[in-house]
């Protein structure tokens, strides 16, 4: 059996998931944001039918592209997750390129800060989001809500599973999570800070360099690929991105995709020249493994996840691994 047969095997897991519905995908829902520069805005995609639907927040990442940095991103993976049942909203944080937000903005980039909080703000008028959406009118399953988030949208993610920094500004420390959310899925997100950084990301990121995971109990999914260098902002090379597991307490799950870069295949759009190991296959994979621990994490003694990780490691090629750890 090749890599390539595998993929197929991950992706053809319909006894493992079910069916996909349709999906309505409304955009920019425009909530009220009282203190920030402009209005948040969001995209919702949701499926057309079924009620109690969890809720999934998507952060974005910081990459190239002027429009997938943005609630018009990550379409490989909202679509999915929205066809196989979750509501899947996704802000336009203030460090987007769409917004075309100078440095001397209040809370000018990095948006670390106001990332997190754009979540918590979503969160806190979801009321607002179905009045938008009139078809989600009652369908909200509110205490199953879960957060994602690729690279920078990673560290976003973290920080509302629990994970804490210390402001560069004030030198206070940041506690940033919020109890609603049930479980993460973190995408070739950051790893600690200190002598992992560059110079670089020092001068530029410099929050980074406290970042603590010893404080990031939700249970989490960490995805890394063991291609993923991202030598502009770590000297560690790829282990770098698995600290969110390593560093934090269990519950953690973490899937190593083999060959996989910064992009994971591509899951921040379809056919994006921004993404350095096209691979529809490994997205494929990626969507369903994450939707599979997602549905496990939030409905505990749902099979999925231990369905889909059998499905992973089956073959003679797999086209990743993955390992657990329990809370202490």
């Amino acid at each position: 059996m090749t890599a390539s047969t595998h993929m197929a095997d991950i992706a053809d897991m319909a006894d493992i998931l079910g069916s996909p519905t349709p999906v309505i995908s409304v955009s920019p829902v425009v909530l009220p944001a009282p203190g920030r520069v402009v209005d948040l805005q969001v995209r919702i995609s949701a499926p057309v039918s079924g009620t109690e639907l969890p809720v999934i927040l998507l952060s974005h990442g910081l990459g190239f592209s002027n429009n997938l940095s943005s609630l018009k991103g990550y379409a490989p993976l909202a679509d999915f997750w929205a066809a196989y049942g979750f509501v899947v909203i996704q802000p336009t944080h203030l460090d987007s390129r769409t917004l075309s937000l100078g440095p001397a903005t209040p809370g000018a980039i990095p948006h670390w800060r106001s990332r997190a909080e754009d979540m918590t703000r979503i969160l806190d008028q979801l009321d607002a989001v179905e009045a938008a959406v009139p078809q989600l009118a009652g369908r909200l399953e509110r205490n199953k809500v879960a957060v994602a988030g690729h690279s920078m949208g990673g560290h976003t993610a973290s920080l509302l599973l629990g994970a804490r920094l210390t402001d560069p500004h004030d030198g206070t420390t940041v506690d940033l999570a919020d109890p609603r959310i049930k479980a993460g899925v973190l995408l070739a997100a950051p790893g600690r800070g200190g002598d992992a950084l560059t110079e670089f990301t020092v001068e530029n990121y410099s929050f980074f360099l406290t970042t603590d995971f010893s404080s990031m109990t939700t249970p989490a999914l960490v995805v890394a690929g063991d291609k993923d260098e991202s030598a502009f902002l770590t000297v560690r090379g790829p282990d770098w991105h698995t600290d969110p597991y390593t560093l934090a307490p269990g519950p953690k799950s973490l899937l190593t995709l083999f060959e996989a870069e910064h992009g994971l295949g591509g899951v921040s759009g379809y056919d994006v020249a921004e993404t350095t190991d096209e691979n529809p296959e490994r997205v494929a994979a990626v969507a369903r493994l994450t939707l599979a621990y997602l549905r496990t994490a939030l409905w505990p003694g749902d099979p999925s996840w231990q369905a889909a990780r059998e499905a992973l490691t089956g073959g003679p090629e797999p086209i990743g691994r993955v390992e657990s750890k329990e809370a202490a």
